[in-house]
C-alpha cells in the first residue's frame, strides 16, 4: 500500500475542487494516485457526503468496499451505538497495520465536521518539493497520514516550508 493521507478543507467544496490540481500533477508524472475519495460535509447536514474518486484512479487499489468501511468507521458507526461498535471494533483491528488506528479516527472525526471537507488519498512516487507548494495553494491542511512519525513530520514540515516561503 502507498501512503494514505488525510487533508481537510474550509469549505465543504474544497476537497473536490483541489481534485483539478492532483489530476493535473499525475498528469505531469509528480505523484502517482493509486487510491482516493472524498467527503462533503455542508453545514445543517447530519452525515456527509462520501464520494470514491473512480475516475481519477481508474480501478483504484483499495476500491469501494475499503472506503465504505473507512468512512462507516469514522462518520456512521458513532450513530449507531455500542453494540455495533464494538463488532466492528475487531474488524477495525485488521486495519492498524496500514496506520489506520483509533487515533487516526479519532483525529478525522475531530477535524472533519460540518461546513468542511476532506481528501483521502493513497499515493505513490511524488515529487515532494513539486506537489507539496501548489497543493498548498488549494487551501488544504494536512490532518493525519500512514506514515512513521517522524515522515510525517518531516512532511508536515515541509508543508508549513512551502506556505512561509509563499508569504515572503
Amino acid at each position: 500500500m502507498g501512503t494514505l493521507s488525510v487533508w481537510r478543507f474550509e469549505s465543504p467544496q474544497g476537497a473536490e475542487n483541489a481534485l483539478g490540481l492532483l489530476t493535473r500533477l499525475q498528469k505531469e508524472q509528480l505523484i502517482r494516485i493509486q487510491d482516493a475519495a472524498y467527503v462533503s460535509w455542508p453545514e445543517g447536514r447530519k452525515r456527509p457526503k462520501t464520494k470514491e474518486l473512480g475516475k481519477l484512479t481508474g480501478a483504484g487499489a483499495l476500491g469501494g468496499s475499503f472506503w465504505g468501511f473507512l468512512f462507516g468507521l469514522i462518520f456512521f458507526i458513532p450513530l449507531l451505538g455500542m453494540a455495533v461498535g464494538a463488532a466492528m471494533g475487531a474488524l477495525a483491528g485488521s486495519m492498524r497495520h496500514g496506520g489506520i488506528d483509533e487515533d487516526f479516527i479519532r483525529e478525522v472525526q475531530r477535524q472533519v465536521t460540518p461546513g468542511t471537507s476532506a481528501l483521502f488519498v493513497v499515493t505513490s512516487e511524488v515529487v515532494a518539493d513539486r506537489v507539496l507548494e501548489p497543493f498548498k495553494e488549494t487551501g488544504a491542511t494536512l490532518i493525519t497520514t500512514n506514515l512513521s512519525a517522524e515522515q510525517e513530520t518531516r512532511l508536515r514540515e515541509a508543508f508549513a516550508e512551502s506556505e512561509e516561503t509563499q508569504r515572503v
